[in-house]
Formats: structure tokens, sequence, C-alpha cells
């Protein structure tokens, strides 16, 4: 029997995806069902303790309404998706106001109201913009900035965040500018709240490591109010998409503020916070001298394509053993500096071990990189590799799992025996999958470009199946011979059922959506 408030979940995402699954029926090239023991595996391992909004028994009839498909012929990888779906699930929250994505599933005491904690909205977003049903992520936002009693949530600024930004990007995919522009005054006074409590007369923003997520770090502390590269790139990203905002509202006047913001952003990140003896973006300390340690932020301004040309060389350091490239993951810390896990262990340590978290920043941020600037430094044998020691670290005893933080060297998970650690919502995956690997990159016309970032000796085959984009459905298909799918050699992009591009190798395609 389902329950009333799950089968008012089910209902609506058929109406919401009416059109998409009208469209499905006729061109789905993957089968749905072929993938529900995978489902069935994750509900037996568990003991499911906590509900939330959508139970372990009806899982599989919410991701087959929900989420895209997908298929490789490396099983780990093509596990771990469905059960990073699963997983997301899991943290989906009925509130008396509305649907609310959680980070904990135990209750927190630092969380607001319905046990929320804003420290990876981002990452919520860039993950859940791939759902069909459009109201989680709709309704959590609401939530969180009109959600008290008209007002934003008491604890949206607890931790930094690239809201506006990540936002923003989520409009590339479902192309929903009403309610964004519904959220721009919100934003607007989002951003001018930040400026009056961070911003320091030099122009840059401060954070302590610990309100940036990042506590125990090597180039601060819990109390120190230091420029670091986090919430710098955050607020040039969400200035950068309130002037995209602005411009598709027609107001070239808050366009052009927020465009001089962004550049002031940049200009001072890029004098201020690069060590030109490290070649890495560090964090400066309020006395006006750099930290002189390179940490897995160094990389996140390419998370918003903040960089000019000329600092790729940052990103030798992220496949070098002797610095970031660790057995199951990119480190926090630079491995070589003497000072590397000397916190202590698991009281939440950024000072080397891994954290998906910045994981999925750092990849986020190379496949940028891969996308938008010419360069030599990386290529997409080293994106896949990093992709798959991120997939492999995500097991703990045999079983798919994802944790807060992980042993660099050995692969267990450092707060595995505590309750609060399991399925920790603080980290994408299956967007890194979409955009990164399968290479879908969103876009604000109607063109669809996708560029893969898979060595073509890698898989013969693989096929992303039904995502939602722009009110279509498209399909990318790689079939080496065309024997797999029978739709033709090499890479194809489908929309609604029709191809709209292809190649015969593993490379950057565009066509037209309509």
């Amino acid at each position: 029997m389902i329950r009333k408030g799950l089968l008012t979940i089910l209902i609506a995402g058929c109406v919401s995806g009416a059109v998409a699954q009208k469209s499905r029926k006729s061109s789905a090239v993957l089968k749905a069902d072929d993938f529900r023991h995978y489902v069935d595996y994750f509900n037996k391992m568990e003991d499911e303790n906590i509900v939330q909004a959508i139970p372990n028994a009806q899982a599989w009839d919410w991701m087959k309404v929900n989420i895209p498909l997908f298929e490789c012929p490396q099983q780990n990888f093509e596990e771990m998706w469905y059960f990073r779906w699963w997983t997301l699930r899991k943290h989906i929250k009925q509130t008396p106001i509305g649907y609310a994505i959680t980070e904990f599933l135990v209750p927190r005491n630092y969380a607001d109201k319905y046990n929320l904690i804003g420290s990876a909205l981002g990452h919520h977003i860039y993950e859940a913009r791939w759902l069909r049903d459009n109201r989680y992520l709709n309704e959590d936002f609401n939530i969180w900035y009109r959600g008290n009693e008209g007002k934003p949530m008491n604890r949206l600024h607890t931790f930094s965040s690239w809201n506006m930004y990540a936002l923003y990007n989520r409009y590339l995919v479902n192309g929903d500018s009403s309610w964004l522009l519904n959220m721009l005054p919100d934003l607007e006074a989002d951003y001018a709240r930040w400026e009056s409590e961070k911003r320091m007369p030099n122009g840059l923003f401060w954070q302590t490591d610990v309100k940036d997520g990042m506590e125990e770090t090597i180039s601060g502390g819990r109390k120190e109010k230091n420029y670091r590269p986090t919430i710098n790139s955050y607020m040039y990203g969400n200035a950068i998409a309130l002037a995209n905002m602005e411009k598709m509202k027609g107001d070239k006047a808050k366009a052009g503020l927020y465009t001089a913001k962004a550049d002031t952003l940049k200009r001072l990140i890029q004098q201020l916070l690069w060590n030109p003896v490290d070649t890495f973006f560090e964090t400066r300390k309020q006395a006006d001298t750099l930290a002189n340690v390179r940490e897995e932020v160094g990389f996140i301004p390419w998370y918003f394509n903040l960089p000019d040309a000329g600092y790729e060389v940052a990103w030798k350091k992220v496949k070098e053993e002797k610095t970031f490239c660790a057995p199951f993951g990119i480190t926090t810390a630079d491995r070589s500096d003497p000072r590397f896990r000397k916190r202590g262990c698991c009281a939440c340590e950024w000072d080397g071990a891994v954290w998906p978290y910045a994981t999925a920043q750092t990849m986020t941020a190379m496949a940028n990189l891969m996308n938008n600037y010419q360069q030599t430094v990386v290529d997409d044998s080293l994106y896949f590799r990093l992709m798959e020691t991120y997939v492999e670290s995500q097991y703990r005893r045999g079983r798919p799992y994802i944790g807060e933080y992980l042993d660099e060297t050995h692969g267990y998970w450092l707060k595995d025996d505590q309750e609060r650690s399991r399925y920790y919502n603080h980290s994408t995956f299956n967007d890194l999958m979409i955009t990164g690997l399968a290479g879908l990159r969103p876009r604000n016309d109607n063109k669809i470009e996708v560029n893969p970032l898979i060595p073509e000796n890698k898989w013969p085959w693989f096929c992303v199946d039904n995502v939602p984009y722009h009110g279509k459905l498209v399909t990318i298909i790689w079939d080496k011979d065309g024997t797999k799918y029978k739709k033709g050699r090499g890479l194809s992009v489908w929309v609604n059922g029709k191809k709209v591009v292809s190649a015969e190798r593993l490379q950057k395609v565009t066509g037209n959506l309509e």
C-alpha cells in the first residue's frame, strides 16, 4: 500500500513531467526494470532506521519517475550511479511548508528548522537539477529564503555558499526562468547581506575555515578570519550569476553592477590569493601574508571559470602523488607539507584527508578547465582515473557507502562507526557523470553540447538515457562498433528520440535542440 504522501509525490512527478514521459515511452533506449536489482540490493543491505518522505519500499517507484538511466560496461560506475540517486532520495523531507533536502539524516544541534544545514546547498542543487520533478529544489529554496515567516532561515549564512551560481546553473538545465526571476529579489538581498557581513575594505571576503564547512585546515583555524579561495570564488560566481539574471530580466544597470563586482573579485583573487612561488591559489591571512600551503581549495576558482589563461600550471599538482593524488582520492592538502594530517583524527579535519565535498568541487572545476580553457596540463585519461578512484572510494566493507571523509592511503571512512556519517549528502556524483564523463554541458541557448571526458580505449559503449534538459529528454550513446544499441557506430546525441548530432569518435559535438 502506498502512503498518501508518497502517492502525492508520484502523481506530482508524473504530472510535472507529462510531456517528458510521453516522449520517454517512444524514445527510451534503456529499460528501467533492467536496473531495479540495484535498488533491491540497496534496500536489503541496511536497516532502514530513519525514514523521511520516500521510504525504501517506494524508492524504485520514485526513481523510475525522476532519474535518468545509465548503463556502462564497468559495473562499479553503474552501481554507484543508482546508489547515489537512492541515497539522495533519502534526504527529501516533507515539512509543513514544502519539501526540503537534508544533509544529515540524524538531527544536528547546529541545524536550522527541519534539520536543514546550508553547507552543501550548492551540491544539492547541482545533483538534484537532473530530477524530472522540479518541486523538490523549488520548495527547498522557498524554505531557505522565505520559510521564516517570509524571511530567510536564521542559519542561511552559517556557512559560505555558491547558491546563486548553482541556481543559475540549474536554470541552464531546466530552462525555468520564471521561477528563477521570482527568486531574484531574495538573491539580491542575500548577496548584499554577504557583503555587509564578510567583505573587507580591500574588497576581499573573509571567512573562518569552519564556516566554510572546512574546519581544522592547515592554513587557518576555527576562529581565524582569513581571505580564502572558497568564499571569494563563491562570491565571484554569485555575482556572475546575478549579472546573468539581471540581463534576463532586462535590467542593464544592475547587470553592469554585478559584472563590475565580479571583475573586481577576479582581479583581487588573481592578485592577492595567487602564490607565484607555489604556483597555486592559497589562503591569505588578515596579517596580509599568504598561508604558504597548497590546499585543495586552490582548485575552486575554476569551478566558476574565474582564472584568466596562464594559471593552469596549478593543475599539475592534482596528478602528482607527492602533492594531491593519493591512492583513495584527492587530498585536501599537499601531502608533502610537514603539517599534513597533523591535526589528529576524526574531528572533521581538512588538513589532508579525502572529503567527497571537495572532490566534487575539484572534479567540476577540472571539467570546466578541460572544456573552457586551452590547456595541456590535464586530459581525459586523468579525469577518468580520478573519477574511477572516486567510485572505488565510495565503498565500505564491500558495499556502496557515502560518508563524511576518508583516509587517503587505506580508504577507510574516518567516521564509519557513527550514524551521522551514513548517507552524508555533502557532495555530487551523478552530476559529474552527466556533465563530465558523459559530457552534457548546460547552455543558455537552443544548442546542445556534449563532450565526453572518457578515453576511447576505456568503454566500448555507454548510454545516459532520458536526461531532462530544456523541457526535453536527451539521450547520449557511445557505441564504438554499433552492435550494442544498434543505432549507429560512434557517439550520438538524441533529443526526444531524434538524433541531432553524431561523430565517429568520442569528441565534442554540438547540435540543435529544435
